[in-house]
């Protein structure tokens, strides 16, 4: 199976606007405000600024004072696609999706794939077309989003605010959710599809728990939380085929006797994930997965 984590070389890094240094040489004019210049280090380099490439081609100086944002890229890959998008897009989308992506890094305080800044703004600015032709899609996945990623889902909200803000368009919250799910993405790398998938191997384990104990968690208990929390890196192993070590395997007897419910229930996650993903659980998976159980379902159970 595919691992999550993105490629070191698949790293690109923005700097803010600095008018110092030497006038880097266009490689390239995108458009009258984006050209492609070397670095001192001979890397591509995306630059951004009003007029910037207004009359200008390849072979001419980037003037530094006109380069309000400066892109270093350094993957071919991550480069062209960013070429593209740049090119494509409305620039005031791509300054907007940049102005959601600094407020998720204060909100979630976790470092985030830099690939974000080709996937939010390439989905920002289709849903605003989108909308303004009157297409809403349906979020299928929305009230499991507000469940296991909540602290994305906020982003999300917000991010609905920004786009209101700046265009007048009012996003849904089914597209909250959407925007959500790229920065679970940018947590964990890998493809967008795997944080789906991801989301749906969660939706399946609550529904055979809530099947096994017939009634709903407490959403907003603590131990609700530590159970997704849990659930997020159990789902994240099966979508990259790591497997649990097995160190404290001789616990699941003690744990086995005392949640005979629970552990009879983490049994059938357990079996579900090995006839649907073809991933088998170890002993340490089971173990876990029978403590958080417990601790949701058996204190409220009759």
């Amino acid at each position: 199976m595919r691992r999550l984590s993105a490629p070191r070389d698949a790293r690109w890094t923005r700097f803010a606007a600095q008018n110092r240094g030497k006038a880097m040489r266009i490689e390239k004019v995108l458009n009258n405000n984006v050209v492609v210049a070397l670095d001192e280090n001979g890397a591509e380099t995306v630059l951004m600024g009003r007029g910037l490439g207004f009359g200008r081609r390849a072979g001419d100086e980037a003037p530094a004072a006109q380069v309000e944002k400066r892109f270093t890229l350094h993957s071919d890959q991550l480069s062209d696609r960013f070429q593209q998008l740049i090119t494509s897009i409305p620039l005031p989308h791509f300054l907007m999706s940049e102005r959601i992506i600094n407020h998720a890094k204060i909100a979630l305080g976790k470092e985030l794939s830099d690939s974000i800044y080709v996937t939010l703004p390439d989905h920002i600015s289709a849903a605003i077309h989108r909308y303004k032709e009157g297409i809403r899609l349906p979020n299928p996945l929305l009230w499991d989003i507000r469940q296991f990623y909540k602290d994305e889902y906020q982003v999300g909200s917000k991010a609905n605010e920004i786009v209101r803000e700046e265009t007048g368009v009012e996003f849904t919250e089914d597209e909250a959710g959407f925007i959500a799910m790229h920065f679970v993405n940018a947590q964990v790398g890998g493809e967008i599809r795997d944080v789906y998938d991801m989301t749906y191997l969660m939706q399946e384990v609550f529904r055979i728990v809530r099947s096994a104990y017939g009634f709903e968690p407490d959403c907003d208990s603590i131990d609700y939380y530590r159970f997704v929390t849990h659930l997020k890196f159990f789902a994240r192993r099966i979508v990259s085929g790591q497997q649990y070590g097995d160190e404290d395997a001789d616990l699941l007897g003690v744990v086995r006797y005392k949640y005979p419910r629970a552990f009879a229930c983490a049994q059938k996650v357990c079996a579900y994930v090995k006839r649907e993903k073809g991933f088998a659980s170890g002993q340490n998976e089971l173990l876990y997965l029978t403590i958080h159980i417990a601790r949701v379902m058996d204190k409220n159970a009759g």
